[in-house]
């Protein structure tokens, strides 16, 4: 709280006014960080010309969140911040985990993706490729940009449950020409 207080330039008796405890706080910026990036993504997908559009979009605009990211904050959360960390999770089950789903199902109705994938296990093993970006076992952060690391995985992913049609469209964004 001091240094929370000698940042914002004011007392801790001040800050205690707004929030009885660093948890309060923390809630609060987590909070706000969710709706501003739920905020962010609902406009990616209204505006995203196709499901491919949607994913490279909501991706970019995550690449340098995710750049900037400690893989530390999660288990900081989780340990020590145990109302925060259940925002994230309610965040990526409720908000996260639904929009992958609308995406895959709005991929396979335009063509771009398989019509023959189980939404419900793709949508959880994108998530769980989210979350394996930040385990600093298998991506330490001092050898790895978590963001780019991010940006590789989902292009595997989209490779792996697009159509032919969703392959070329790929190149397209991606500016990669190769044959058939």
């Amino acid at each position: 709280m001091d240094d929370i207080a000698l940042q914002l330039a004011m007392s801790k008796k001040t800050l205690y006014k707004w929030f009885e405890n660093k948890d309060e706080i923390v809630q609060a910026v987590i909070k706000a960080h969710l709706q501003t990036n739920e905020c962010g993504c609902e406009e990616m997908s209204k505006t995203a010309a196709n499901a491919v559009d949607e994913l490279l979009r909501i991706m970019a605009l995550n690449k340098k969140l995710f750049s900037e990211l400690h893989p530390s904050i999660f288990f900081d959360l989780q340990k020590y911040h145990p109302g925060a960390w259940s925002l994230f999770n309610a965040h990526k089950t409720n908000f996260i985990l639904t929009k992958v789903k609308a995406n895959i199902r709005r991929g396979m109705e335009e063509g771009l993706f398989r019509s023959d994938l189980d939404v419900d296990v793709m949508s959880r093993l994108r998530l769980a490729q989210i979350e394996l970006v930040f385990n600093p076992d298998i991506f330490p952060p001092d050898q790895f940009n978590i963001g780019e690391v991010q940006m590789e995985c989902l292009e595997h992913f989209m490779l792996g449950i697009a159509t032919l049609k969703g392959h070329k469209l790929i190149n397209q964004y991606k500016k990669v020409t190769e044959e058939e």
